[in-house]
C-alpha cells in the first residue's frame, strides 16, 4: 500500500515538472523562434512573426508550430519608425507563409516596426520589431 502511495507521489511530481517545463516555453523543436531567413523573430497569438527589412524590399514570414503560415487571405500593414519620422507600407501575400512589400524604405540599427497582421477567423496580430 505504501509503495503504490510513493508510485503516485512519484508520477504526480512528474506530471507537474513536465507542465512547468512546457508552460516556461519548451515547445519543442517547430517553436524554436530562431530566424530561418535572417531577420527578427517574434511572436504573437502563438505565430512566429520573421521580419527581413531591406531598403527596397521587407518581408515578413510567417511560421505556426515551425510551418510556413498559409498566407491567402491575410492582409498586413507596417508603420516604421525612425525617430520623429513615420511610415508605412502594406503587405501582401508572396508565396507560402511570405507577405511583402517593394519600395524604398528607411531600415537601419534602431528602426521599429510595428505590423498590424489579420488572419482569417483569428485576432489580428500586432506585432513589434526594433531593427539592429
Amino acid at each position: 500500500m505504501k509503495t503504490t502511495r510513493q508510485l503516485f507521489a512519484a508520477l504526480a511530481l512528474a506530471a507537474v515538472a513536465t507542465t512547468a517545463a512546457h508552460a516556461a516555453g519548451d515547445h519543442g523543436a517547430g517553436h524554436d523562434h530562431k530566424p530561418q531567413h535572417g531577420g527578427i523573430v517574434a511572436e504573437a497569438n502563438d505565430m512566429d512573426y520573421e521580419l527581413v527589412a531591406k531598403p527596397d524590399t521587407i518581408t515578413l514570414h510567417l511560421r505556426d508550430h515551425g510551418k510556413p503560415a498559409k498566407t491567402e487571405g491575410v492582409s498586413a500593414k507596417l508603420t516604421l519608425l525612425n525617430g520623429t519620422e513615420k511610415s508605412e507600407a502594406v503587405l501582401v501575400p508572396a508565396g507560402e507563409g511570405r507577405l511583402e512589400t517593394k519600395g524604398i524604405f528607411k531600415v537601419a540599427a534602431g528602426t521599429k516596426v510595428v505590423a498590424l497582421v489579420t488572419l482569417p477567423g483569428k485576432k489580428a496580430a500586432n506585432v513589434r520589431f526594433a531593427v539592429k
